[in-house]
């Protein structure tokens, strides 16, 4: 039977590791409110970059590059917007090293190094992919976005004939794109955010593979779901127009059939490790008894 000692023993530990995470998230917070501060004071250079695919764009049109502000608060909470989003980037190094050091007593030195480099491959995948909506995918859907703008035509001539008589050419309506400032940075956080996200797959399938959780050939058989799920997924995270629908969609299969090669590149190290300690059969595959060896 468990002696009230025993208890108070065993939560503990519990305490003092409830003590830790509580000191590591207001140091998280604190570096976070510290990176919003910094972004706030230089929020209108921040702006002026993030627009520069717009203004890339409309300077290509001869048209210069301003966008308005529908409500008198919107200008605020843009920068709010842009303080919130820099802040964190500035402080998720410091913030992946507190939820880091939280969790690494508890790990064995072969998880350690097994977990370390998906570590550290996120946040560059991450840049990775948000530099490429940035550079490439944004000017792009501008540019088809834009190519809908058509030029007004001349006014109606003064000597118009009077009603009754042969009415003179109308004159063409224009379509002129005069942005707001909010929905502009919306989109383009919108872009930065969902290619971001999805250059996050072979780090999240090649960490699911290590664990033994998924298989390249596993991953190969279920391809053409990968497929009709990417689909949805560049129908839902991205504007309707299909060329940045097309982009997203041949990035991210590229991205999972490099996360099967990736799989199956660990699967190999796996093999060749249980082989060496007697755990495997030089005969025996690891994933099935289908005969194929994984890629």
């Amino acid at each position: 039977m468990t002696t009230r000692d025993e208890i108070e023993d065993s939560s503990a530990p519990l305490i003092e590791h409830l003590a830790e995470l509580r000191t590591r998230l207001i140091h998280s917070v604190v570096a976070f409110i510290i990176g919003m501060v910094i972004c706030f004071s230089v929020w209108n250079p921040i702006f002026n970059f993030l627009t520069q695919p717009i203004c890339s764009q409309l300077g290509e049109r001869g048209q210069d590059c301003g966008l308005i502000l529908i409500k008198l608060q919107e200008g605020f909470f843009v920068a709010v917007r842009i303080s919130l989003m820099g802040g964190f980037i500035l402080a998720f190094p410091y913030i992946a090293t507190q939820m880091w050091r939280f969790v690494a007593p508890g790990l064995y030195k072969t998880e350690k190094a097994a977990f370390l480099p998906f570590l550290v491959a996120s946040p560059i995948m991450f840049f990775l992919g948000a530099a490429f909506a940035f550079y490439v995918v944004i000017p792009l859907a501008f540019d088809f976005f834009l190519g809908f703008q058509q030029v007004g035509g001349l006014p109606m001539p003064e000597n118009v004939a009077p009603v009754g008589e042969e009415a003179g050419p109308l004159a063409q309506a224009g379509i002129t794109f005069q942005g707001s400032v909010e929905e502009y940075l919306a989109l383009t956080i919108k872009f930065i955010l969902a290619f971001g996200l999805c250059f996050q797959l072979p780090v999240l399938l090649t960490l699911m593979g290590k664990a033994g959780l998924v298989s390249a050939k596993g991953l190969g058989r279920v391809r053409k779901y990968a497929v009709v799920g990417i689909l949805v997924l560049a129908a839902v995270v991205t504007p309707p127009d299909v060329i940045t629908q097309i982009i997203l969609f041949v990035v991210v299969y590229g991205l999972y059939e490099i996360s099967i090669l990736l799989v199956a590149r660990v699967e190999r190290k796996r093999v060749e490790r249980m082989r060496a300690e007697g755990l495997l059969d030089e005969d025996e595959e690891l994933w099935g008894d289908d005969g194929d060896e994984a890629r």
